[in-house]
């Protein structure tokens, strides 16, 4: 599997071609430090300092999901001169728990004047879709959905 760069990002320490794995230690009083298998970490908090809180990475998670799914499929044509992505969604509690609703993502990418980038402008529409109906792991996981466990040890393998 590729990570919408070409470059394979499965966890070479194991055979299995389809974990993904990534790990979480505390830091200080409500926040931790997230490493995963390339040795990239990054800050997680509960919204009380300036680091991500698990909502937002979620959040986060969807951008960059659609946007590098995006500029994979664009790219092909011309080289986006720039994008953003900005995710909307409504945090809510009720009788199924803590959850967001109404998300959703949406994607401003630019690209050069000329033949290339009227290409590349062309398919964005199709590219929006096929991200929302089959491309993007981390929408196509949070609308189809899955039974997470959490699980005291190690392992989530127990």
């Amino acid at each position: 599997m590729t990570d919408g760069t070409g470059r394979t990002t499965v966890d070479s320490a194991t055979p299995d071609p389809t974990l993904r794995t990534v790990d979480l230690a505390r830091t200080r009083e409500m926040a931790y430090l997230a490493t995963n298998v390339r040795g990239g970490t990054l800050a997680v908090g509960d919204g009380s300092s300036e680091d991500f809180t698990p909502v937002e990475l979620l959040m986060v998670a969807l951008a960059a999901c659609g946007a590098i799914d995006l500029e994979h499929v664009t790219r092909k044509r011309a080289d986006a001169t720039g994008l953003t992505a900005r995710v909307e969604g409504h945090k809510i509690r009720d009788e199924q728990g803590n959850r967001l609703t109404g998300l959703t993502v949406a994607l401003d990418v630019d690209f050069p004047d000329g033949p290339e980038g009227d290409a590349a402008r062309a398919v964005v529409p199709r590219t929006l879709r096929m991200i929302e109906e089959r491309l993007c792991t981390v929408g196509r996981t949070v609308t189809v959905g899955d039974h997470v466990r959490y699980v005291e040890g190690r392992s989530a393998q127990a």
